[in-house]
Formats: structure tokens, sequence, C-alpha cells
């Protein structure tokens, strides 16, 4: 349950650690190299305060104060001729200095330079400015600073930087023990949530988690948890309803096949019973072909041969095949479709599915009835209108007609109930046509099922 809060925490750590390590450093060093550049800095200006000094009133007294000036200070100052002998210093010489003083000298600029700047292994750090009275007198001031002094900034400015960075750390090490507590918390749940519906339980409950990225997983989570669950209800009410439809035909055919079998019985009422039989049978394989197309649409393999049709001459050649039986009933069947439309279906599919629904109209209607079929175009798309005078739907059932098995006809009689798949193939290959299909009816007044199609366009 930890794994991912160790890991995220872990990786956190070593990857702010180094940008710490590194930034510190990085400012470390800036802070040392601009210290020490400072420290130069003000040495150099010293020197040249002191030849300006000398420049403007060389004298003794002069030489004399300005090696009490820096009798008492953090510096020493060294005043010698051109030849680097020396006239005056501040402090008592020893062997650094004296080394220092024997370094050779050329274009050295008016304003000086640094002539050590060690500071990590040498005693002092030293600048030289040259200066000039007349042409015969010339020299350089030689300035002098311990590092010592140096090194006690750099020093303290090392605790300061391992007081911050143990500060840092402690902070960092809070941060994301606090960031991967967030983070991996809501990740845990919804580990245990897709375990829950790994084992079948789809009562999974997560809290809201905000409009970003864990909010989205959480969101898609719950919302597959309740298609899971409709799914399996849907396949649970689905085989129990196979179980129930393919038990009844075969319950009637092995009753009247037992009744057949009798030995005195007449030819008349033999017959009788094997065309119950035979009536079963035929149900039976009918509602064995709806599921194996449905089968079929399920999986994606349901061929699909789309063509451009003129659908009015398509229209005009499905009413001349489905006439005589219209008449037969006594139920006028009207065409109008007057304008030039083409669509992009797969003939074969779109006439199922044209044929399903005028066969149902014409079940449901009575003698003396119209049943009408009418194609127009509306707002870039093809709308397509099957509209019968019979029995009509209740409301209630409305919504749940295209479900499969679902039939209003509760009784499920023999004479009348169908196998409850039609109309829900009828939805799945009007769908795969990039179509949809809604109803409207009203009990008594009859149904009107509308079928809406993009129009090719050429």
């Amino acid at each position: 349950m930890n794994k991912i809060s160790l890991k995220l925490g872990f990786w956190f750590l070593v990857v702010m650690l180094l940008m710490e390590v590194f930034l510190l450093y990085f400012l470390h060093k800036n802070i040392v190299i601009t210290q020490i550049e400072k420290e130069l800095s003000a040495l150099q200006a010293r020197g040249n305060n002191h030849r300006d000094v000398l420049e403007e009133s060389y004298s003794p007294e002069t030489l004399q104060h300005i090696s009490l000036m820096e009798l008492s200070g953090e510096m020493d100052v060294i005043v010698t001729d051109n030849n680097q002998n020396i006239i005056i210093s501040s402090s008592k010489l020893d062997p650094v200095e004296e080394k220092i003083l024997s370094y050779d000298l050329k274009n050295v600029p008016r304003n000086g330079k640094v002539i050590e700047q060690r500071w990590r292994d040498k005693k002092y750090i030293s600048t030289v400015t040259p200066y000039s009275i007349n042409a015969n007198e010339k020299g350089y001031v030689y300035m002098f600073q311990n590092t010592n002094q140096v090194q006690e900034i750099i020093t303290n400015l090392n605790h300061h930087f391992i007081v911050a960075a143990v500060i840092t750390g402690i902070f960092l090490i809070l941060t994301i023990l606090f960031l991967t507590k967030v983070l991996t918390t809501p990740l845990i749940r919804m580990k245990k949530a897709t375990e829950k519906l790994s084992k079948g339980d789809f009562s999974v409950h997560l809290p809201k988690m905000g409009k970003d990225e864990l909010g989205d997983l959480s969101q898609s989570i719950k919302i597959l948890a309740n298609d899971l669950k409709y799914l399996k209800e849907e396949r649970n009410e689905f085989l129990a309803s196979i179980s129930h439809e393919l038990r009844t035909p075969l319950t009637y055919i092995k009753g009247y096949a037992d009744v057949a079998r009798r030995k005195n019985l007449i030819d008349k009422e033999r017959d009788q019973y094997l065309e119950i039989i035979y009536e079963e049978s035929e149900k039976l394989s009918v509602m064995i072909k709806d599921l194996f197309n449905l089968a079929k649409i399920d999986r994606n393999s349901f061929v699909i041969d789309r063509i451009n049709v003129q659908l009015c001459f398509f229209f005009h050649s499905l009413y001349e095949k489905v006439l005589p039986a219209f008449k037969e009933k006594g139920v006028e069947l009207e065409l109008i479709c007057k304008e030039n439309v083409i669509v992009r279906i797969d003939p074969i599919r779109f006439e199922q599915i044209l044929l399903n629904l005028l066969n149902n109209a014409l079940k449901y209607s009575e003698p003396h009835t119209t049943t009408s079929i009418s194609v127009k175009r509306e707002k870039g798309k093809v709308r397509i209108e099957i509209k019968d005078e019979g029995s009509g739907i209740p409301k209630e059932d409305v919504p749940f007609i295209f479900e499969r098995f679902y039939r209003v006809e509760k009784s499920r009689s023999r004479d009348s109930g169908g196998t409850g798949l039609g109309l829900s193939i009828v939805k799945e290959l009007i769908e795969s046509h990039e179509g949809n299909i809604e109803v409207k009816s009203e009990p008594g007044k009859g149904s009107t099922f509308i079928i809406s199609i993009e129009e090719e366009t050429e």
C-alpha cells in the first residue's frame, strides 16, 4: 500500500537534494568569489589612497603618517623606492612579506594590481600600486592583509550555509512527506476501488478530488464502475431473458412432440400438433438468428458495406415488396418521397431496418388504418418517418423499447409476442450507419419511428 508513496518520496527527495546541493554549491562559490574580490578591491583602493597622499605631499612626515594609519589596522603597508628597497613599513616584515616584495614587477598599471590572491594556502593577500613624485623619485606602495581574516569570514559563511542546508533539508523532507501523502492517498483509494471492481464489487465510492488529473481519473473510475454495474445487470437480465425465451418454444416443441407420438391420435390432431411444433421451431430459428446478429454487432464483426443510394428509388422498390402484405390485412400504405436524396448506406442492412419497422407497424395496426413512409431533408440530414395508426406504445414503455428482450406485450403470447430483439437490432444497425432513431407514440393513436441519417453531398 505504501510502495508508491515510498517511491515517490524517495525520488522527490533525491531530485530535490541534488537541486539543493547544486544551488547551495553554486551560491556558496559565487559568494566566496565575490567576498574575495571585495577584499582585494578594498586592499587595492587603500593602496591607491596612500599613493595619492604621497604624490600630493611626499615627505618623511607623510610616510610616518601612512605607517601610523595602518599600525593598528587589519592591513600592513610597505612603501619602497623604484628598486623595491623598503622606505617605511607599518610592521616588522616576515619572510612571507619579504618574498612577495621580491616579486618581479613589470608594467604595473597606475591603479595598481593584485600580486597575491591565493587566500586558501598563503598567509597574505597583497596588492601593489606605483607612485611617482618626479622623474627621480618613484616607488611602490605594497598592501598586505592576513588571510586569517578572510578565512574567518569564509568559515562563518560556511557555518551559515551548513545551518541553512540543514534547515532547508528538514523543511524539504517534511514538504515531500506532505506532498507524497497528498498525492498517494487518492491513488491508494483508487487502487482499492479498482481491486473491488476486479472482484465484481461495483459499489465504489470515491470523494471529489478537484478538477485536476487525479480528479479526472477518479471520475473515470466511478463512471467505469457504474458502466460495469449496468453491464453486469444487463448481462444477467439478458441471460435470464434468453433462458426464458428458449425455454418457452422448447417446452411447446417437447410437449406437443410427446402428444404427437401417441398411437391412438387421429391424423387431424397429429397434423395440428405438428403444425404447432413447426411454428415454434420457426420462432426458435428466428430468435437464434437475431441473437447471432446481435453477437456479431457486439464484437464489431457485422459487415456494413456502404454505397451511395438514391433514397426515393430505394423506397419505391421496398414499397412494392411490402405492399401485398398490407393490402392483405386491409391497411393502406403511403410513400411520400419527392426529393432527390442520396445517402451512403448498406442497402441490405437498411432494408432489414425498414422491414422490421414496417412489420411492427403492420402487426399492431387494425384494418382500414394507414401506415405512411415519408422522406425529407432537415438541417443537413435526411429524416425518415414511419408512422402508423396502430395501438401505440404506453408512455412508460417508450424509453425501453430498444432494449434487448423488452416487449410491450408483457404476456409474451405466442401469437403476438415476437422475440423482443428486432428493435435492438434496428438501433444497432442505424448507429452503425452513424445515424440515430427515436420514437413518438400515444396509446390508441399509433407510433412514429424517426430515423435521422447524414445526407451524402456530391
